[in-house]
């Protein structure tokens, strides 16, 4: 099996030597998605709530780039520069996770990329292994 990036233009570039995403037979592996559109590369305005919808509508484009979904998703893991800020990114992340419950961790961070407050990774299990 060969290791196959994953690239679409409906999520942000990525701003380091690293793939939006790898498939490796049938496993996806998503790199953290911040709160930056994918059409201007800056962060959206808003609060916590508007920082993780606009990270899981990227989540979600790099997914279905690699014809899956949040239904395929097995685990996640949330970055968030305050705790304070769980109770509402959770209710965001809980939207997309309404029938499917993957594992997932949250951890708290001093920092991240571009001063933003939330970044989320993703693990997919994908129904056919690349190349059949």
């Amino acid at each position: 099996m060969k290791l196959q990036p994953i690239a679409t233009e409906n999520a942000p570039a990525a701003i380091g030597p690293y793939s939006q995403a790898i498939r490796f037979g049938n496993m996806l592996f998503c790199s953290g998605q911040i709160p930056l559109d994918p059409l201007t590369g800056e962060v959206v305005a808003g609060d916590i709530s508007a920082q993780t919808e606009r990270v899981m509508a990227n989540i979600a484009a790099v997914l279905k780039t690699a014809d899956a979904g949040f239904e395929d998703v097995i685990k996640t893991t949330v970055f968030l520069v305050d705790m304070a800020d769980f109770a509402a990114m959770n209710g965001v992340y809980a939207r997309y996770f309404e029938n499917h419950k993957p594992a997932r961790s949250t951890v708290a961070v001093n920092s991240l990329p571009r001063g933003v407050r939330v970044e989320i990774e993703v693990l997919a299990a994908l129904r056919e292994p690349a190349g059949q």
